[in-house]
């Protein structure tokens, strides 16, 4: 029995297979490749809600106009990234400006597939 627990022990020190360095290489890689995309300026968009409206109509609009959205008050806004939804989200004051808080990350196999 003392030599089944002495030979688990000599497994658990087996030296690191290639299997095992190609792992850890691409690993190495990965985070790599994301160093060089983090200065990627991208475009963010938060969009409040659509609409569709004829060309006559748009050309009558003035000052004080409103034009209903297909978004009800208090539902998130989507936020995008160079024209794909990531989240959802809502509006927050930050001081003086706006920002957005991020309510709901959309999963990114879903992300990829809107691509």
């Amino acid at each position: 029995m003392a030599d089944e627990t002495e030979n688990q022990t000599d497994d658990a020190k087996e030296p690191p297979t290639a299997a095992d360095a190609s792992a850890a290489s691409t690993s190495k890689v990965t985070a790599e490749n994301l160093r060089v995309l983090e200065n990627v300026e991208v475009q963010m968009t938060v969009e409040v809600g659509n609409t569709e409206i004829k060309i006559r109509d748009l050309l009558r609009l003035n000052e004080g106009a409103v034009i209903e959205l297909d978004r009800l008050a208090g539902d998130p806004l989507d936020i995008l990234v160079n024209g794909t939804m990531i989240a959802k989200g809502e509006i927050v004051m930050v001081g003086e400006r706006f920002g957005v808080r991020f309510t709901e990350i959309v999963d990114p196999e879903k992300r990829v597939e809107n691509l």
